[in-house]
């Protein structure tokens, strides 16, 4: 027997970070609100991504620390790595958090939680394990799932993603990542540093979305602890091996035979559509993801999609952001709008990568003439005091000292990101960044460092020196 159905102001499908958002805003601002998840609480980033990643690469610094302590005349020694108790680790991190992301946290918000696959009935009407749902307002925020690509062999070989790859109780022997993107660098240093061998197949170039000189930067340190790197190759076969699993690569017509242990596919993400019945909503659908406009309206506008099934940024903090803009289009009726110009991303290697706004080339593309600003960590007194000087910022400005975008790599790129975020959201000039106090020494100096050699030029130029002159002859 049919439960009655449910009515309810708005319902959101999915529980993952853009969900669960929208949700807690939803039922804390007093709007009848149901949850639909067929998964995990927490959806990918708490279970299978952001939080296991990081607590992951965590313990590989742990044992790279122990390794160079000897630069600081501390005697380590090599560093011995019980892959289970990292599991455990990394486990331990996902079950402290999940209390914020749990059924029974929401339902106490005042949230009806489903535990149950959502399906589109009808443009009003979603059924899930037996209720008919029927809201003023949906929210699709399913997420994204490992893209499997096909190479021959690949379905019928022994392969990790990113939903089994924490899983692992012990180190791999050959960890072999296909992909280069993020997770594939990050997922490559952590295992190096915890004692595998790894091996990155990339078609293209490691990190193809970041400044190419910056990439340099992680590359050579990837490789100088280890990894090996087979950029714009095309994987051929994947062949199930006695001892794992064996890669078959081509370049320039020539095969390779890259044999390992464990095979991780990186491969890039996929919207997850599946199921959900589409179709009945009158909700349009790409290759890429749902179909948005600026508002996050579906072409059924009591429908909205947020986060990684819409494509684009896939990002948590970018389905955060999308939640947002929901819950102002839905209970204030204001016309929120997304806006891109200023969405930072990190890779959280070591040196860690960081950018907001427009790169150098982007930025030469669109505005023509630029000027780019330039400051090495090498010049940071506390990089130096801390052994870890290498990397850089750039900044690209308009010639009047409008900031397009800045780049970094370098250790804590990710913190030192957050002050140029904020300078391009609110449409700060180049002179904001160089005219505040920067407490000494700190990292964070670097920012105020670079944006004050825009001005060098001028300040300490032939015309400067001739104004310093003309004032002197008064005394």
């Amino acid at each position: 027997m049919e439960n009655e159905p449910i009515h309810t102001d708005i319902c959101v499908i999915g529980a993952g970070s853009g969900g669960l958002s929208v949700a807690a805003g939803a039922a804390q601002m007093g709007a009848s609100t149901v949850l639909v998840e067929k998964g995990r609480m927490g959806g990918d980033c708490l279970n299978y991504g952001c939080v296991p990643s990081k607590a992951l690469l965590a313990a590989a610094h742990a044992a790279e620390t122990m390794r160079g302590a000897e630069t600081f005349g501390v005697t380590g020694g090599p560093p011995v790595v019980d892959f289970s108790r990292v599991h455990d680790h990394v486990a331990g991190v996902i079950a402290a958090i999940a209390p914020h992301d749990s059924q029974q946290r929401f339902e106490e918000l005042g949230v009806q939680v489903i535990r149950e696959a959502a399906r589109f009935t009808g443009l009003r009407e979603v059924t899930a394990g037996g209720h008919a749902i029927r809201a003023r307002r949906f929210v699709i925020a399913t997420g994204s799932s490992p893209l499997v690509p096909p190479i021959v062999g690949l379905e019928d070989a022994p392969f990790l993603t990113n939903e089994s790859l924490f899983d692992l109780v012990s180190v791999p022997g050959h960890l072999i990542i296909i992909g280069g993107g993020p997770i594939g660098v990050e997922m490559a240093q952590a295992h190096r540093r915890l004692g595998a061998k790894v091996s990155v197949v990339e078609m293209f170039t490691i990190l193809p979305h970041d400044d190419p000189e910056l990439v340099d930067v992680v590359r050579s340190r990837l490789a100088a602890e280890g990894v090996a790197f087979h950029e714009g190759v095309t994987a051929k076969k994947i062949e199930s091996t006695s001892g794992g699993v064996a890669v078959v690569v081509e370049k320039d017509g020539h095969e390779q035979r890259i044999e390992g242990s464990h095979l991780l596919v990186a491969a890039g993400r996929q919207a997850n559509v599946e199921g959900l019945g589409l179709e009945a909503a009158g909700v349009g659908c790409s290759p890429k993801g749902i179909t948005v406009d600026r508002r996050l309206r579906t072409s059924n506008r009591r429908v909205f999609a947020i986060g990684d099934v819409v494509g684009g940024y896939q990002f948590t903090h970018m389905a955060g952001y999308h939640a947002g803009i929901v819950l102002r289009n839905v209970f204030f009726r204001l016309p929120a709008k997304v806006d891109h110009s200023a969405v930072p991303w990190v890779t959280y290697s070591d040196p860690e990568l960081a950018h907001v706004g427009l790169s150098e080339s982007q930025a030469r593309e669109k505005h023509g003439s630029v000027t780019v600003l330039r400051k090495l960590f090498a010049e940071n007194d506390r990089a130096r005091t801390e052994g870890d000087s290498e990397g850089l910022i750039k900044v690209v400005v308009t010639k009047k000292g409008k900031i397009l975008g800045a780049s970094m790599v370098g250790a804590g790129a990710g913190e030192l990101i957050h002050v140029w975020a904020l300078a391009l959201s609110q449409g700060l000039k180049i002179g904001a960044m160089a005219g505040y106090l920067a407490p000494y020494p700190t990292r964070g100096e670097i920012s105020k460092h670079v944006a004050g050699s825009f001005f060098t030029p001028k300040l300490f130029g032939p015309g400067t020196r001739a104004l310093v002159q003309f004032f002197g002859r008064f005394g």
